[in-house]
C-alpha cells in the first residue's frame, strides 16, 4: 500500500510551502527517515523526512508553493 506525501502544516498560521528541493527522483529507493524534500515557509526552511521505505514517485516539480495538505508524491 502506497503512503502519500503532503505538503505538511507545520505553524497554526501555515497556509502554502515552497518545495524547494526534492532530494531523491522518482523510481529511487528511499528508507523510513531519509530527508526527501526542504520544504520553504515565509518563516524558516525545514528537511523533511520519509514517512517510509520503498520506491518514491515525485508528483509535483520543485521550486513552487503548494497549498498545505496538497499531495506531492508517494511512496510505495
Amino acid at each position: 500500500m502506497a503512503t502519500e506525501l503532503t505538503i505538511p502544516k507545520l505553524e497554526m498560521s501555515m497556509t502554502e510551502g515552497t518545495l524547494a528541493e526534492w532530494m531523491f527522483e522518482s523510481g529511487d529507493h528511499v528508507n523510513e527517515g531519509d530527508v526527501i524534500y526542504i520544504l520553504e515557509t515565509d518563516k524558516t526552511a525545514r528537511e523533511i523526512e520519509s514517512p517510509a521505505t520503498g520506491i518514491i514517485t515525485v508528483t509535483v516539480a520543485d521550486g513552487e508553493t503548494y497549498p498545505c495538505g496538497t499531495v506531492i508524491g508517494e511512496i510505495a
